[in-house]
């Protein structure tokens, strides 16, 4: 017996190391766990509005009702020309906000210059409360949900959406702050991603299961939520995935060092990209020279060289020189905290952030960055800024 209980204690010792050694390698490459759903999060009901294009006539369809009642679809039409009011639920908390949609889609310019500081955060992945409470925190807006930034920059860096169960949220929120943003002499500059181009390209494999569902009971598939009919859909596809603010580029992946061989302006870069968003890329036998910018590796959307691949500073600073930046703000690539890389040429923001519908492991926190007056902070997600 002693030598079976003997035989069992090291077992049981070696089980635990192996144990502690595992948890601290998945912490290292930044695995978390996950417990605690919240079963709000899934419902379906007071969904939308999802608002699509039918003949003469935008329909602003809301689901109502819950699996055990049945579900419904309230529509409401409005002319294709004209502001129509729509009101956002978030299911979580029940709280809800008014959203004058304006069916005029306009690709924003690409270069801003001006001494007004910049807010900027990704990745947010469909997660509405998170990304609601890090901006009421940050002051940009109130809690009402109204823009509180004056002539500021809030910069949003590609993959608001996926993942997540409060994706459609998100999107109406940002609109709301876009439209609010300028009327204060500020503005939003909403970046796309590469999920946000996935979705236009009808790729809704990492989309939360909830949109599977909301699909089905509006009778489409989930690819019509963003498609050519969808009012969301066409704002999405007007928008840059770079822009230049005061020097400093915005995009969510990254510049291949390659770009500074090719005869490409960021003006050619953002509309060979935007003329992709609903072209999904494949190797081709014969591809063109534009199939770098859309290619999962080497794409500005895509691109993860930074800290993938074996860069040089002067690698890095020639490639900024090429169009006329100083600085790079990037997101698409997971880390612990916003930080700087490349002697603070390379601004690396894409972290962990709260998901709305389940708790996590190590606990995890939201963070942004801030530039003014030619310096840089982290922002907490309580507010506070921490010099970089």
């Amino acid at each position: 017996m002693k030598t079976v209980a003997t035989f069992v204690g090291h077992f049981l010792v070696v089980t635990l190391v192996l144990a502690v050694i595992a948890t601290g390698f998945g912490l290292w490459h930044g695995a978390d766990f996950h417990y605690g759903h919240i079963e709000t999060a899934y419902k379906a009901g007071d969904e939308g509005p999802h608002v699509f294009r039918q003949g003469d006539h935008w329909v602003s369809q809301t689901l109502r009702g819950d699996g055990k009642k049945g579900f419904q679809v309230e529509e409401k039409r409005h002319a294709l020309a004209e502001p129509f009011a729509v009101d956002v639920v978030f299911p979580v908390d029940q709280s809800r906000f008014a959203v004058q949609a304006t069916p005029q889609f306009v690709t924003p310019p690409i270069h801003y210059r001006g001494d007004r500081p910049i807010l900027a955060i990704s990745d947010i992945e469909g997660n509405f409360r998170t990304f609601r409470d890090f901006l009421i925190n940050s002051r940009v807006i109130d809690t009402n949900l109204n823009w509180t930034f004056g002539n500021g920059h809030l910069v949003l860096l590609g993959d608001f959406v996926d993942r997540g169960a409060s994706v459609t949220q998100v999107l109406w929120l940002i609109y709301k702050l876009e439209h609010e943003a300028a009327q204060a002499d500020g503005r939003v500059h909403y970046i796309l991603g590469n999920h946000e181009i996935k979705n236009l390209q009808g790729n809704y494999l990492s989309s939360h299961k909830k949109y599977f569902n909301v699909a089905a009971i509006l009778g489409r598939q989930p690819f019509d939520l963003l498609g050519d009919d969808a009012f969301l859909g066409n704002w999405l596809a007007s928008k840059n995935t770079i822009e230049v603010i005061n020097g400093i580029l915005f995009v969510h992946g990254g510049l291949h060092p390659a770009l500074t061989d090719k005869p490409w302006s960021l003006e050619d870069i953002n509309r060979l990209v935007r003329d992709n968003y609903r072209r999904a890329w494949y190797p081709k036998q014969q591809a063109s020279s534009e199939d770098f910018l859309v290619n999962p590796e080497t794409g500005p959307s895509w691109y993860r060289g930074y800290f993938k691949d074996d860069l040089t500073p002067a690698q890095v600073e020639k490639t900024l020189a090429r169009f006329g930046a100083t600085a790079v703000v990037v997101g698409h690539t997971l880390h612990w905290r916003v930080k700087t890389l490349f002697d603070g040429k390379v601004f690396a923001i894409d972290v962990k952030h709260p998901v709305d519908h389940r708790h996590t492991l190590p606990l995890r926190r939201s963070e942004g960055l801030w530039l003014e007056g030619g310096k840089a902070w982290r922002v907490l997600d309580d507010g506070r800024r921490l010099t970089l």
